[in-house]
């Protein structure tokens, strides 16, 4: 039997994926949520969600607004998942907010999911703690992703490539129109420049729902606090989306908002030389590199690298391998982590020739290998990205007022 409500919420995991909004309309309905007047930003897409997300809820943070942010998945504690601008989810409102909703749902089947869950806490703790705005991120798709139970001021879809086609489909368009689920009735649309039949996927729906759609063709050029080509693109989305959403700021707010946010294993330097990157996929390997070519020019990484099943690893080795040095592959905490030699198999069919190859029995040995090296990047996954920051005594992101 669980101990406390939190390793119940874990237990519900079992219950595995299930897309579709009836249970979370039947819980936000019976729990009076959300709040009335609180107002939505959603944003949906493959890569680049997160720190969308961070850096208009920094923004928002910099204008003294009250705001509460949902994320997926957090890197040590649950409670990253849910935060305004003061802090994060307390345990002891972690604790109390499950036990409303296990009693709530006893006996319910289909039995709400362990993100369906999540999602409603977060709604709950946001109507409690009384923020004016919210900042959603999806946890997959868009369409029938719980998060699409809400009506938003503003819907953004960052960029669209293939991940989780398993659920969404085996081709950009099918993802496409998944991600494009988020687009409601007359709330505008915010994307930025993608392949052609992303784009026409999401005219198509924006169309259909009458929704103002705007499409970002260029970047954010201000200073950011978060390095790499990508980010500009991000931050550009970001200051289109609170702009769409009614919130016409002061440009030092705007300015201050971007260069001070916090985005954990987003190209995060632990030391100088050493950077961490949760790059999971063929399009965040893609924007690893190139930042890290912009960042250290002409010199080749000494790489740890650490990846769960059920992605595209041989092309997320493909990315890489041209700023890699020295490979060092290891298997981490979590049950879904693929083993060195595996990996190692991998890499050698994906990048013929690529630099040396060490591989590793655990995380521990892998990171006392490259101790001395620099330049040094750890990535692979945000699992291992999580695991390294808690042994760093780094923790999640903690809002703050700078």
């Amino acid at each position: 039997m669980p101990t406390s409500a939190l390793e119940w919420l874990y237990g519900t995991q079992l219950f595995g994926i299930k897309l579709g909004l009836g249970n979370v309309n039947r819980m936000l309905r019976e729990l009076g949520l959300p709040r009335t007047g609180q107002k939505f930003i959603h944003v949906a897409g493959t890569n680049g969600k997160g720190s969308t997300c961070a850096f208009m809820h920094a923004i928002l943070r910099q204008a003294g607004r009250t705001a509460g942010l949902f994320t997926s998945p957090h890197l040590i504690h649950f409670g990253e998942r849910i935060r305004d601008t003061e802090r994060l989810i307390s345990e002891q409102e972690i604790e109390a907010g499950i036990t409303r909703i296990r009693a709530q749902v006893q006996g319910w089947d289909p039995h709400p999911t362990f993100f369906e869950i999540t999602f409603v806490l977060a709604l709950d703790w946001f109507a409690r703690r009384e923020v004016e705005w919210v900042v959603l991120e999806t946890g997959m798709g868009g369409r029938l992703d719980a998060t699409n139970a809400i009506m938003p001021a503003a819907s953004v879809i960052t960029p669209i490539g293939l991940d989780h086609m398993q659920f969404l489909g085996g081709t950009l368009e099918k993802i496409a129109a998944e991600k494009a689920g988020i687009i409601k009735p007359g709330v505008p649309v915010i994307t930025q420049t993608q392949v052609e039949e992303v784009l026409q996927v999401i005219r198509l729906a924006a169309g259909k729902q009458n929704a103002p759609l705007i499409v970002i063709d260029r970047p954010c050029e201000l200073p950011l606090g978060l390095a790499g080509p990508h980010q500009q693109w991000n931050a550009a989305l970001a200051l289109a989306a609170l702009e769409a959403a009614g919130l016409h700021l002061p440009a030092e707010i705007l300015e201050r908002g971007l260069r001070q946010v916090e985005w954990p294993a987003r190209f995060q330097q632990l030391r100088p030389g050493l950077i961490l990157d949760g790059a999971h996929n063929v399009d965040s390997a893609r924007a690893l590199a190139a930042a890290w070519r912009e960042h250290f020019p002409g010199q080749r990484a000494t790489v740890v690298f650490g990846a769960v099943e059920g992605k595209n690893i041989a092309a997320v080795f493909r990315e890489l391998a041209p700023i890699v040095g020295t490979w060092h592959l290891t298997r981490f905490d979590s049950p879904r982590s693929l083993s060195a030699d595996w990996l190692g198999h991998c890499l050698r069919g994906a990048a013929p020739g690529t630099a040396a190859i060490h591989t590793h029995a655990s995380l521990t040995e892998a990171l006392e290998a490259i101790r001395d090296c620099s330049p040094a990047l750890i990535t692979g996954s945000l699992y291992l990205a999580g695991e390294v920051l808690a042994r760093a005594g780094q923790g999640g992101y903690q809002p703050s007022r700078q």
